[in-house]
């Protein structure tokens, strides 16, 4: 029986030959990541059914990375990190990348991929929605609820439902004013929030392998966005570089079979698509630039696990360089490592930090930001009735702050381009 690349991780760590969409098996899990908002629950859960005194299933592959609520003076905020920081010293667990340290990181999608967790053939699970960010690199990743983590931590285990897979290729060469974050908004505007709901979304074709892994990790971040299982690329030699580069862990590559077969699919000529936006309130309410070109801004944000990257950043700064931003313009790095690369890496002799701030734009601390809303002080934080247009992933009623205010999510190169304008811009007209 042919299997697609899902199926077939899903079947060896099942440690079976072959499973079907719809089957239900136990599989092992190689890598478990939480987090500050969902890593106290998921203790909670742990200790609650194996005991105040139980070992995790293996300390090596549970990953700790706080990065949501950790920039601010909320105390309730403060204790999660202690419950995670007392956690880790119980559990000697060296994965741990505390905030106020060297070894702190930032947002942990990318984090995952920068510290080599991220590895063909493996499964990852994690405590956030938008774990599914992995399976750029050819492996199952999804996220998971706290009761379920809790299970993980203890038997290295999970019971899961094999899903179907929709295919969605891309062909043709990607013009300079587009980016992964146009070709999944395409997507998602084209099946709905809930076209893929509890299916692989996998991602082929020229338009695809073509672009570096920061921008494959935007396309398979945002499956869940349409109620996606998983995201999942084939592995390539992008891929390879990147994860040998990272950890010299051995792994599996796993690929499709031939005549595996997809529940769905479709195919867009990248060189017939343009810039888009998401409207407010929802990531599927999509719309070209052009339609919405010249709806008024208060605020531009760029950073995110899907805008923070220095993919991201190097758009941006292409079209910022020389110009000044005409609204409150926020820059936030996914991780302290792309933070320092601000500094480090230049266009036309400039470093992209310098390009930022000389465009009046505010560099934040490497972390997830306003992306997830945070405590009033979190900065970027939208206000009441604000109008913000953002590289983030969601832009439902109150997820960057205020339930009043309205987000537009675009591309890095969408989002520089409005800055500059102080209205929605079309980055056509910079690039």
């Amino acid at each position: 029986m042919a299997m697609t690349l899902t199926e077939k991780i899903l079947a060896r760590h099942a440690g079976k030959s072959k499973v079907e969409p719809g089957e239900n098996v136990w599989v092992h899990v190689d890598v478990l990541m939480t987090h500050d908002v969902c890593g106290p629950g998921t203790i909670g859960i742990f200790k609650k059914h194996f005991g105040a005194g139980a070992k995790v299933w293996d300390s090596k592959k549970v990953i700790v990375i706080p990065d949501h609520y950790i920039f601010t003076a909320d105390e309730k905020a403060h204790r999660n990190i202690d419950i995670l920081r007392d956690f880790v010293e119980e559990q000697h667990l060296p994965n741990y990348y505390d905030v106020g340290t060297a070894k702190y990181k930032g947002v942990c999608h990318i984090a995952l991929a920068e510290e080599g967790h991220t590895r063909p053939g493996e499964i990852l699970l994690g405590t956030d929605s938008h774990t599914c960010t992995a399976g750029a690199f050819g492996e199952f990743a999804t996220g998971i609820g706290n009761t379920d983590a809790g299970f993980v931590l203890g038997t290295g285990k999970i019971w899961l439902k094999v899903p179907p897979t929709m295919r969605f290729v891309f062909e043709g060469k990607l013009p300079n004013y587009l980016m992964a974050k146009d070709l999944i908004l395409s997507v998602i505007g084209e099946i709905g929030v809930d076209g893929a709901t509890y299916k692989a979304m996998e991602f082929s074709g020229d338009g695809v392998h073509s672009l570096n892994i920061e921008e494959r990790m935007t396309l398979t971040n945002m499956v869940i966005e349409a109620g996606g299982k998983n995201g999942v690329i084939a592995p390539d030699e992008v891929t390879l570089d990147y994860v040998k580069q990272k950890t010299s862990v051995p792994f599996e590559i796993v690929e499709n079979d031939p005549g595996a077969k997809f529940c769905y699919e479709k195919v867009f000529d990248v060189r017939k698509l343009e810039p888009v936006v998401a409207k407010p309130h929802s990531p599927d309410n999509k719309a070209s630039v052009r339609e919405v070109k010249g709806t008024k801004l208060d605020r531009a944000y760029i950073g995110s696990c899907t805008g923070g990257k220095m993919t991201d950043f190097v758009a941006a700064a292409q079209i910022m360089k020389g110009h000044s931003v005409h609204i409150d313009t926020f820059v936030v790095p996914a991780t302290t490592e792309i933070a320092r690369k601000l500094d480090e890496v230049k266009i036309g002799g400039k470093s992209l930090s310098a390009i930022f701030k000389e465009s009046g734009a505010v560099i934040g601390p490497a972390s997830c930001g306003a992306c997830l809303g945070g405590p009033l002080d979190t900065l970027g934080r939208l206000n009441k009735s604000e109008v913000c247009i953002s590289t983030t992933n969601r832009n439902f009623p109150g997820r960057m702050g205020s339930k009043t205010a309205q987000v537009y999510l675009a591309s890095p190169l969408t989002v520089a381009a409005s800055a500059i304008s102080g209205t929605i811009s079309d980055p056509r007209d910079f690039v």
